[in-house]
């Protein structure tokens, strides 16, 4: 995968296959430590330790849909070129937790691509789950909660393409204003000049 938002968009989707109604993205960036970290969190099946030990066999997946699996061992290898690493955590019927690091100044780290139209994409597909997104650099973060924003919808619907729309710019300019060092942990939904209209 040539964008780190397409290996985040692989495990919440193995996150909802997983049967998870609660999924917690976080991305952390740390210019201290020169290191990116994702992690992705849910309440779904879980898997048992067997799996867990062949977790980047392609040959060995909990999909039923499919006899191979490839995200895991493509974001291992992603994350073990750039110095960094993939860890599972896992038990049956008590949910999954998928960690990668990665070195931020490596060569070869993958740019994080559009990650606010993965997230968008994520919530007009599946406006049932509880879902949090949080990206912290540095001292900074945002983060959306869905439930927080539903209650603030005033009864529009997430998957409204116009809300969502508004969220994933919403979104993007967070980010930007994270990256540049201009906002102080501001939710998504908010604009420094003002309220984004939802």
């Amino acid at each position: 995968m040539r964008e780190l938002s397409l290996h985040i968009l692989d495990l919440v989707e193995n996150s909802l296959t997983a049967g998870a109604d609660r999924i917690a993205v976080r991305v952390e960036e740390s210019t201290a430590t020169d290191r990116l970290s994702i992690w992705v969190h849910d309440n779904g099946k879980g898997m048992p330790e067997e799996k867990i030990r062949h977790i980047e066999d392609p040959f060995v997946t909990t999909r039923e849909t499919r006899r191979v699996g490839l995200g895991l061992s493509l974001l291992a290898a992603a994350a073990r070129r750039c110095d960094g690493d993939l860890s599972v955590t896992a038990q049956p019927g008590q949910g999954t937790t998928v960690r990668a690091d990665f070195r931020s100044s490596h060569v070869d780290l993958a740019p994080m691509g559009d990650i606010a139209a993965t997230i968008g994409m994520v919530l007009l597909a599946n406006p049932d789950v509880d879902f949090t997104y949080t990206h912290r650099v540095d001292e900074k973060d945002i983060t959306l909660n869905t439930r927080e924003l539903n209650s603030e919808l005033g009864g529009r619907a997430l998957s409204d393409p116009v809300v969502i729309h508004h969220l994933t710019v919403a979104i993007r300019r967070s980010l930007k204003n994270l990256t540049s060092g201009t906002t102080n942990g501001s939710s998504p939904q908010e604009d420094p000049y003002g309220k984004t209209d939802l």
